[in-house]
């Protein structure tokens, strides 16, 4: 066979010649003729010295390329002899076209039942003049200098050793956390209570795994945060769905819910905004208590508090505690950094370690290193103060500019704490949730309906209600978004008025923006 013969299998192939042959261009041309039969089991292949004068390469670069063959069992190489495909190599020209799987993919129930919920596409790109999407935060406001010396100083902390480290986090950040959750929230623990893992959806991931099985149920706010009640329900246990109004939960209903966990948000109800009563917590905690259940207490943003006093969180409230306190940095410092933590009752403190150990050994040192510096030097709560105070600006504004713009016809929920509100417009039916959420998309604006969040339908008003983020936009990207907004909502309006004299144009563009 020719020696060009040879690398021609693919145009990727003969580009690659011309512009200069790597190793593992030859080697990838090869394993490909071998695959597909041109070099039959035992056959030789060239000389490394013919293969490179014939491409125009070096002999050592072809001998790269036949060492990484030989080590993958494709070829044999023998003292004084050209390389030969292994003998022991069985595939022939039928395998040139890998057989596709034709049978049903087999998941496990766990994976079927992750296979079966809605995909989730809120990480992709965000594309849009202005999306009021909630959970971003703004680069602008991120302590980049502050945070790089607190890394560089990490990183030059020379170790004894580069070895695994214990699974429920750094001491050193774990009693930064205690000091600073006693002076934030008014939180007493232990050191040992505290776990340091990788966001609160791994903690959420964790109390799922150790506390449900298939055949429980678990007590949710309704609406929630989806991806809370997609990962207790990926147990298989039951949802059971428990109303929420300006007081949180209505804790009254529970009385005769058997269950073996509740998720809640007392301090800053996700995503209506209500703040659990002291009535309905001391109710929460005594049906706890009478179903020997274990309380999910997600305190996801508590430091943005504006127009309200703190709340002490549940977890202060039980001497022997049911409660699990989630915290987390996303909110603070950066969803990016994936630092959350947790602070578990004394019993559940070795069973939920084990857990951090196989499911990924430990969150990474040097981050929780950095993140116990600036604790420990205030920068941390000098940070949360600066950036509660931009984003209690970019609430003001964009509280003055709904209100400007729609009026009386909106109501609004959610604003005195927080890093989004809820707005609900009166006039305007559900069913034109999807015709708003194009029309905004086609002129730029990212909208993000609640309907989602919600488990049942049952005396839910016939309106729309959009959750409204602003911690990742500046004053003016909120009064343009706004601004946007009204004009989509005007022409939605008048497209319900009278939709068979009434086009909606934005619709038919091309694209966000456009």
């Amino acid at each position: 066979m020719a020696m060009k013969e040879m690398v021609q299998p693919s145009p990727a192939a003969s580009t690659a010649r011309s512009q200069g042959l790597g190793a593992r261009q030859i080697c990838e041309a090869l394993r490909e003729q071998i695959l597909g039969g041109i070099y039959e089991t035992g056959s030789q292949l060239p000389s490394s010295r013919g293969l490179a004068n014939e491409l125009g390469v070096s002999r050592t670069t072809v001998t790269v390329a036949y060492d990484q063959l030989v080590a993958e069992g494709f070829i044999e190489v023998f003292q004084g002899a050209r390389p030969r495909v292994s003998s022991s190599l069985v595939r022939s020209k039928a395998t040139s076209a890998v057989p596709k799987r034709t049978g049903p993919i087999h998941l496990s129930s766990y994976g079927e039942r992750l296979r079966a919920s809605p995909p989730r596409r809120d990480y992709l790109p965000n594309r849009f003049k202005v999306d009021f999407r909630y959970g971003d935060l703004a680069p602008s406001d991120f302590p980049a200098l502050t945070w790089k010396r607190a890394m560089n100083a990490a990183m030059s902390q020379s170790p004894g050793r580069l070895a695994y480290h214990d699974p429920r986090g750094s001491h050193r950040l774990r009693q930064a956390l205690q000091g600073y959750l006693w002076r934030a929230r008014t939180l007493s623990c232990q050191v040992e209570q505290i776990l340091v893992v990788s966001g609160s959806q791994q903690c959420l991931d964790m109390c799922a795994r150790l506390l449900l099985d298939p055949s429980d149920s678990f007590v949710i706010e309704d609406p929630c945060y989806r991806m809370a009640r997609q990962v207790f329900a990926s147990t298989g246990a039951t949802p059971v769905a428990v109303a929420v109004d300006n007081e949180g939960m209505k804790t009254e209903l529970l009385q005769e819910i058997p269950a073996r966990l509740a998720y809640v948000t007392p301090s800053h109800q996700f995503p209506l905004g209500g703040v659990l009563s002291i009535s309905r917590r001391y109710q929460l905690l005594e049906w706890a208590r009478r179903n020997d259940a274990y309380i999910i207490e997600d305190d996801y943003d508590g430091e943005y508090r504006y127009d309200i006093r703190p709340v002490p969180p549940l977890h202060k409230l039980e001497d022997r505690s049911s409660v699990i306190y989630v915290g987390t940095i996303s909110k603070t410092l950066s969803p990016m950094l994936r630092i959350g933590y947790l602070v578990v009752p004394a019993e559940l403190q070795d069973v939920f370690a084990m857990a951090k150990q196989l499911l990924d050994r430990h969150s990474p040192v040097a981050e929780q290193e950095a993140l116990a510096s600036l604790i420990e030097s205030g920068a941390y709560e000098s940070h949360v103060r600066r950036v509660r105070r931009l984003n209690g600006e970019r609430r003001e504004a964009l509280l003055a500019v709904l209100r400007r713009a729609f009026a009386d016809s909106i109501a609004i929920e959610g604003a005195d704490a927080g890093l989004h509100v809820v707005v609900w417009f009166k006039d305007l039916s559900r069913s034109l949730e999807d015709v708003l959420v194009e029309e905004a998309r086609q002129v730029g604006v990212g909208i993000h309906p609640i309907s989602s969040l919600y488990i049942r339908d049952e005396g839910r008003a016939d309106r729309i209600g959009l959750v409204m983020g602003y911690s990742a936009l500046t004053i003016r990207q909120i009064e343009n978004g706004v601004r946007l907004l009204t004009g989509a909502v005007q022409r939605v309006k008048s497209f319900a008025e009278d939709p068979a004299r009434c086009s909606i144009p934005a619709l038919t563009a091309s694209g966000p923006g456009s």
